[in-house]
């Protein structure tokens, strides 16, 4: 289960990143204004010779790599409701690089995100000590 937490971990911090990354690019985009062929084709326009955008595409991208691995070797129940814990990592990236302001309302909601998220890593590893088989019984030889 090592090995799975620090793919995730790795994989939330690139995700994280890549968000903070895909925001300030998009501000310097401009605003989408309209949901149109054309007013996103300008945007993908621009976002391709963006450095901001690029970055967190890729960002994102190797994220989504992590999460092909992660899923092709745990459960599905058990990997992905530990992705929310993607959001702590944006709100506190949020917080430090792009200096947003975080409202209290906010921040309990991140933490009620790490109570889920370690609950939910308490029951797979409960769920993988019920999963080894007992040890055997030592017997001694009569002296």
């Amino acid at each position: 289960m090592t090995r799975i937490l620090a793919i995730l971990i790795a994989g939330l911090i690139c995700e994280a990143i890549g968000v903070v990354f895909l925001s300030k690019g998009l501000k310097q985009v401009g605003e989408v204004k309209q949901v149109t062929a054309g007013e996103i084709w300008r945007v993908v326009k621009a976002g391709i010779a963006n450095p901001n955008i690029l970055l967190g595409v890729a960002l994102e991208t190797v994220f989504f790599v992590a999460l092909l691995v992660l899923l092709s070797r745990s459960d599905v129940s058990f990997i992905w409701p530990l992705t929310a814990m993607g959001f702590v990592l944006t709100t506190l990236t949020a917080k430090f690089l792009l200096q947003e302001n975080i409202p209290p309302m906010r921040w309990l909601g991140v933490l009620l995100i790490m109570l889920g998220a370690g609950i939910i890593t308490w029951t797979e590893k409960v769920k993988e000590l019920q999963a080894k088989p007992p040890a055997p019984a030592r017997t001694e030889a009569p002296r």
